[in-house]
């Protein structure tokens, strides 16, 4: 063999040494993915929760279902107690159908363009067979999905049964009705109020048992 031959033997030989080498060597492990933020969970709200909803034209009372609406009742409770629906106005009016707010852009009247879109798609459904009675309140959400319940609810002046199975009862006004009727006679243009009926809401807990 000539040197040259010897040569190029050498370096095909240590080409295939190095091929194996390479070949062999474990595959380098991909860098752990970091974990992910454990989502908060709202704590459960006690059945026989009532919320006191005040007005200008009077208060009445709502009692939470969080046995019907767990999801929607505990971002309500959460909502109310840090203030989030004090000043909100029941911007949409239908005359012996509904009356509905708690949409945040409703604190600022110079939005009333906007009013009924914000505060919207931050829940599934939690539809039930609960019916749609007078007093009934209920979670507004967006037409075009179920899932996009929000801040904002509505209460039915009277039974709808053709909402049944549409929207996410949460609650049901245990008293003030008459207030409510009042609400709903608020003058409006289509089924926007053209007068401000703002509201507070309060949280009241049952007592604990002893």
């Amino acid at each position: 063999m000539s040197r040259r031959q010897w040569t190029a033997a050498l370096v095909v030989a240590l080409a295939a040494q190095g091929a194996g080498a390479f070949a062999q060597a474990p595959a380098a492990k991909a860098a752990p993915r970091p974990p992910k933020p454990a989502v908060a969970k709202e704590p459960a709200v006690t059945p026989g929760t009532e919320a006191f909803v005040e007005t200008a034209k009077g208060s009445f009372t709502i009692r939470l279902l969080p046995e019907v609406a767990p999801k929607h009742v505990a971002m309500f409770v959460k909502t109310a107690k840090a203030g989030g629906y004090d000043g909100t106005t029941f911007h949409r009016i239908i005359a012996g159908g509904i009356i509905q707010g708690g949409d945040p852009l409703s604190k600022d009247p110079a939005k009333a363009a906007l009013y009924g879109t914000g505060g919207l798609g931050l829940l599934p459904a939690e539809f039930s067979d609960r019916p749609f009675v007078r007093g009934s309140v209920a979670a507004a959400r967006k037409l075009s999905s179920p899932d996009s319940g929000g801040r904002q609810f509505f209460v039915c002046l009277r039974d709808q049964p053709s909402l049944n199975g549409q929207f996410t009862i949460f609650g049901e006004v245990v008293s003030g009705m008459e207030v409510v009727d009042q609400i709903g006679a608020t003058p409006v243009d289509g089924d926007k109020a053209k007068e401000r009926v703002e509201m507070k809401i309060t949280v009241k807990e049952p007592p604990a048992a002893p």
